[in-house]
């Protein structure tokens, strides 16, 4: 399964989109597909997406989370990172000791 999350999305690539996955809130994309078939949706946006358009992705993947996070482009300013801590990858949104902060 993948989840796509963007903001500032140009109706061309909403459009796109909507051919491979179903729009399950403003901006929320999922569906099914094999990873060659999402690498070419990706590689589209990359080409004809605007400087503002912001994308993350959570894919399937063979790890112990049983998924993997990609970010492409800017995301807003919401302060969030992504962060891998003994190889989970988590949104980090504060951190309460800003010596320990892993990024």
């Amino acid at each position: 399964m993948t989840v796509l999350i963007t903001n500032d999305t140009p109706p061309a690539i909403r459009g796109h989109l909507k051919r491979w996955f179903i729009e399950a809130k403003p901006n929320v994309f999922v569906g099914t597909m094999n990873v060659r078939t999402f690498r070419k949706i990706l590689d589209f946006i990359k080409r004809h997406a605007g400087p503002e358009f912001g994308l993350m992705a959570i894919t399937s993947a063979p790890n112990c989370q049983g998924y993997q996070i990609e970010r492409f482009g800017a995301l807003g300013k919401s302060g969030k990172q992504e962060v891998t801590i003994s190889g989970i990858p988590l949104i980090a949104e504060q951190w309460i000791d800003p010596e320990n902060v892993p990024f």
